[in-house]
């Protein structure tokens, strides 16, 4: 299978804009630590450090391949775009927060894949427990975080000072909560209805974030899930209700561009309320919508297509783009009529 050349141009400015992003909210500074919060995008193994579940073929070869030479517990066959913004700042990667023996004094990862905003007790509520296999949620993330606070401070100020000098990435979160009633063969309807419990789950856990000592923080939003091959397979709808050029479906994407809408009201609302406090949307939404149309442009894939089946399995050259804050054009007519 054919991979995105790292050397290209394409990668470079996908990965200069991505770390323009971060010195923005960085105002220039550097940080001393960073903590990363999410789901199998940005899992660096957390999912595999007490065994290998059978079912995860992210834990054996060729993942890894890439760059560790070895399967990481990464979805991916290199890097996540979180390890090269650790290296961008000059830090180690990240290691998995569930690490045995890891040091932690330059930040952790704290993501897990399977990972929802919501607490698997909203879904069980629903008739969904069966739909999630819920292995972290944001706030179980966000107490793994509490829990490693003796790795890197000593007292309440101490670790206020230290998180007030580190950068918090909260996301992607929410696509595992918008699978739970769409694998559970629900309308789509039903996850509109969650739009509102999962952004402010997010908002809520950014909070927490901040009562911690968070200073700056990136809150990403999520991909054109109608591009994604699970929902392409799972639905078919009539020809109009499929982007002409990039084949995805409409609904499903305008149902992405509705939950990122609505997660920038509220972290609007987040700035107001906490003035000393800069909060970042990332946009991973247009990227991908920019790979699918112009693939030549971001490496060798030979058509989009490709792009969409790297879209399902996380492979590597979509993890380059996955905090990129670009606002390309109308995301409206984006979604409409691509």
């Amino acid at each position: 299978m054919a991979r995105a050349r790292r050397g290209g141009v394409g990668w470079r400015t996908v990965l200069a804009a991505a770390l323009w992003l971060l010195v923005v909210a960085a105002e220039a500074g550097k940080y001393n630590a960073v903590f990363n919060f999410g789901d199998s995008l940005v899992d660096a193994g957390n999912l595999v450090t007490e065994g290998i579940p059978d079912y995860l073929a992210t834990a054996r070869p060729p993942y890894g391949q890439s760059y560790f030479g070895y399967p990481t517990g990464r979805c991916s066959d290199g890097r996540l775009v979180i390890d090269f913004i650790a290296q961008e700042f000059g830090l180690p990667l990240l290691p998995p927060s569930k690490a045995k023996n890891a040091s932690f004094a330059q930040g952790a990862n704290f993501a897990i894949t399977g990972a929802t905003a919501l607490d698997t007790e909203f879904f069980e509520k629903r008739g969904l427990g069966k739909s999630v296999w819920n292995s972290g949620s944001l706030f179980t993330q966000i107490q793994w975080l509490r829990d490693l606070k003796p790795s890197f401070c000593n007292s309440t100020q101490e670790c206020k000072d230290f998180f007030a000098k580190s950068l918090f990435v909260v996301g992607e979160l929410a696509g595992n909560d918008y699978n739970a009633p769409l694998f559970a063969g629900k309308d789509l309807r039903e996850a509109y209805n969650l739009i509102p419990h999962v952004v402010q789950g997010i908002s809520d856990g950014v909070e927490q974030l901040i009562a911690e000592g968070a200073k700056d923080l990136i809150v990403p939003g999520v991909m054109p899930s109608g591009c994604f091959p699970v929902y392409l397979s799972m639905y078919v709808d009539p020809k109009e209700g499929y982007g002409p050029r990039s084949g995805c479906l409409k609904r499903f994407n305008t149902f992405s561009w509705v939950h990122n809408a609505m997660l920038k009201r509220a972290l609007e609302k987040l700035r107001a309320k906490h003035p000393g406090v800069r909060i970042v949307y990332g946009d991973y939404f247009t990227p991908v919508i920019q790979f699918l149309l112009q693939p030549e442009k971001f490496g060798e894939f030979p058509n989009s297509l490709f792009l969409q089946a790297e879209l399902d399995c996380h492979q590597q050259i979509i993890k380059y783009v996955n905090a990129i804050g670009l606002a390309l054009g109308n995301l409206w007519s984006l979604i409409l009529y691509y």
